[in-house]
């Protein structure tokens, strides 16, 4: 029986230990703002935004790294271990969907990402336009406008909603380009079209001033080639058929000089 004792002691031991380093030994985890996990963080466009990543678990100093999207973000000696913080400000529509990640610097493996949700009105790239275009040739006009949420665009025609007939006017629409397309444009589509970019935070507009111009004649090139290879075969062959007599003209003249 005591011999059974002795050597049951040497296998209990490291299990004891394995047992005990299980219960105490818990791993490093990050959080950004109090969330361990990925997040979007919304915001409106003009406003700070402030990113805190906090290492949990580690009772030794760890250093962090910050990366916006692929790049990696310079910190100074004093915001690097164990707590690093970062601050947009203020956050703009190119913010808009940027990823900013927290890692641990000793394994890149432990890291939290926050993707940033920043909302504005929307903003139209360019200033009013004239286009000019003959009749009976399509003009397609073009606004360019970002927001977020996405807007919704009206087209006017002199400060009137435009009526969408089927046969001539064709409407394109992405997250950013607006499109009014019209077919064969006659001397009545002249004036002011407006594009309206409306979302729940403000609208954007751009201004198209058609100038519809008379039709341009066209000229037959293939007839006017015709016409000039006609008369220069006419020439050469009236000068073939007078040859002799031009020739006797400066035989004679020759003549007449000696």
């Amino acid at each position: 029986m005591a011999q059974k004792s002795s050597l049951a002691v040497p296998y209990a031991v490291p299990v004891l230990v394995v047992c005990f380093l299980a219960c105490v030994a818990t791993g490093v985890e990050l959080s950004v703002n109090n969330h361990a996990a990925d997040f979007t963080l919304s915001t409106s466009s003009g406003t700070p935004i402030s990113l805190s990543c906090l290492v949990q678990n580690s009772s030794k100093a760890e250093e962090l790294l910050w990366y916006r999207g692929d790049g990696q973000v310079d910190l100074k000696d004093g915001n690097k271990v164990n707590i690093s913080n970062i601050c947009i400000s203020p956050a703009t529509e190119t913010d808009n969907g940027v990823t900013f990640t927290c890692k641990l610097m000793r394994d890149k493996s432990i890291k939290v990402s926050v993707i940033l949700d920043v909302q504005f009105p929307p903003n139209v790239t360019e200033e009013d336009e004239t286009v000019k275009a003959e009749e009976d040739k399509d003009v397609t006009l073009t606004c360019n406008a970002k927001s977020n949420p996405q807007g919704q665009a009206t087209w006017y025609k002199n400060d009137t909603i435009l009526t969408l007939q089927q046969d001539r006017y064709q409407v394109y629409q992405t997250s950013e380009v607006f499109q009014l397309s019209i077919t064969k444009v006659v001397k009545s589509d002249n004036g002011t079209y407006t594009c309206e970019v409306k979302s729940s935070l403000g609208t954007g507009r751009k201004n198209f001033h058609l100038i519809v111009e008379d039709k341009k004649p066209v000229f037959p090139m293939e007839a006017v080639i015709a016409a000039v290879v006609v008369v220069t075969l006419t020439v050469l062959f009236g000068i073939v058929a007078r040859k002799d007599k031009i020739f006797k003209c400066f035989k004679k003249s020759s003549e007449t000089a000696l």
